[in-house]
């Protein structure tokens, strides 16, 4: 995937949320929003869909940081992180937090994004490690 970070794991999906929030966390991650997606297709519109949860992470300090530079860089926050079901077992997937860079054209975000990047990488490296 071109825009994001991943893993595997061979648990299930309610034993992987709970691993991700913690991994993040030892990370310095808030969850700031969590979207049951399969839940609300099932209400609002009756449509089944495998297990798929969105979860927003933020980093205070990167954050901060991040808004330093660019106020509408809140526009691209929080970090989404998303847990859900597949044919191989449980997948997480993470923003890439370059998208940050590419998307503004700002290049003084680069040193936020590149912290970003590594502590998300060592949170997903953290559930198969």
């Amino acid at each position: 995937m071109d825009h994001g970070l991943s893993t595997t794991l061979a648990l299930p999906f309610a034993e992987t949320v709970d691993r991700v929030r913690a991994a993040l966390a030892d990370q310095g991650f808030g969850i700031l929003t969590e979207i049951d997606i399969q839940a609300t297709l099932r209400a609002k519109l009756g449509e089944e869909l495998e297990d798929y949860l969105i979860l927003g992470a933020c980093n205070p300090p990167l954050a901060h940081r991040a808004l330093q530079v660019d106020r509408h860089i809140g526009l691209l926050l929080p970090c989404n992180v998303v847990v859900r079901t597949t044919e191989d077992g449980t997948l997480v997937e993470a923003m890439d937090p370059h998208l940050l860079v590419t998307v503004t054209g700002r290049p003084d975000l680069t040193s936020v994004a590149e912290e970003a990047s590594v502590r998300l990488r060592a949170a997903l490296d953290s559930l198969t490690g």
